[in-house]
């Protein structure tokens, strides 16, 4: 088959906390429901993968990744501002999240794949050298730049429809013209992280390699649908080599934090 999914307990791991909006039930929730799906029969399962602290440094500075470990042994404290906490075995939890996704992109630069799905993943806010918005690697920013680095490719898309900005990528890989960025969200003037203005297009070499679209808090599939064909134009100019797509569920509605009103006919268009 040419679509795998990663499936284990071990990415279930990344959470804060029962009392904690990025809490412990999203693993075990998705999990049920592709199980009763039957989705199994379509795709290829393979198991978490822990990343070592070399591969999270192709994008994380070794400073931040030696505290976010010292962090993890005690449990105690902030790994940002107030909004990611050092949980004990946030460390490996977040590694497996990074592992997962580098041994499935291996997996497709190889030619084995043409497709492969993460859940638990896309922990779009991180930056280089600190935590943010619940996210403590940033899986995605990892993947980049191991693509980047691989013989061959010159060009790699990156497509994210999550509620929020997807800033930790964005910003890290601004002034970057290989990364095409297509991102809508809502408007980051009524959501986290505030930022994703239309205005946003890339600097010096990258200018309009960056594509934000934001929507007003409301907007519905009907929205999205006007502005995808924005998208697929978008990546049609710069024929990427490789897509990496951030498909964060509190777009959907119904999400208690944010105020989108998409539905799963909308993720699975942009699939």
């Amino acid at each position: 088959m040419e679509l795998s999914i990663c499936l284990g307990d071990e990415l279930g791991r990344y959470h804060f906390g029962a009392d904690h909006p990025f809490g412990p039930l999203r693993y075990p929730a998705f999990l049920e429901a592709f199980e009763e799906r039957g989705l199994g029969q379509h795709c290829v399962v393979r198991s978490p993968r822990q990343a070592m602290a070399a591969v999270i440094e192709r994008f994380h500075t070794p400073a931040y990744v030696e505290r976010v470990r010292d962090a993890s042994a005690t449990g105690w404290g902030y790994l940002d501002y107030g909004d990611t906490p050092a949980v004990p075995g946030i460390y490996e939890a977040a590694a497996f999240v990074v592992g997962s996704v580098i041994d499935a992109l291996g997996s497709m630069l190889a030619g084995e794949l043409r497709r492969a799905f993460v859940p638990i993943a896309g922990l779009h806010h991180a930056r280089r050298n600190r935590a943010a918005g619940f996210c403590v690697f940033n899986d995605c920013g990892v993947a980049i730049e191991t693509a980047m680095a691989t013989p061959g490719i010159e060009r790699i898309a990156y497509v994210d429809i999550d509620a929020h900005h997807g800033d930790g990528v964005f910003y890290a890989f601004e002034s970057d013209p290989r990364v095409i960025v297509a991102d809508t969200h809502q408007d980051g003037r009524t959501l986290y992280p505030g930022t994703g203005d239309a205005s946003e297009t890339g600097r010096g070499e990258a200018k309009d390699t960056k594509l934000n679209i934001p929507l007003p808090p409301g907007a519905s599939d009907k929205d999205f649908f006007a502005a995808w064909p924005r998208i697929e134009a978008h990546l049609e100019r710069f024929e990427p080599q490789l897509i990496l797509f951030q498909c964060g569920v509190d777009s959907l509605a119904g999400d208690p934090i944010t105020a989108l009103q998409l539905s799963e006919q909308a993720h699975a268009h942009a699939a």
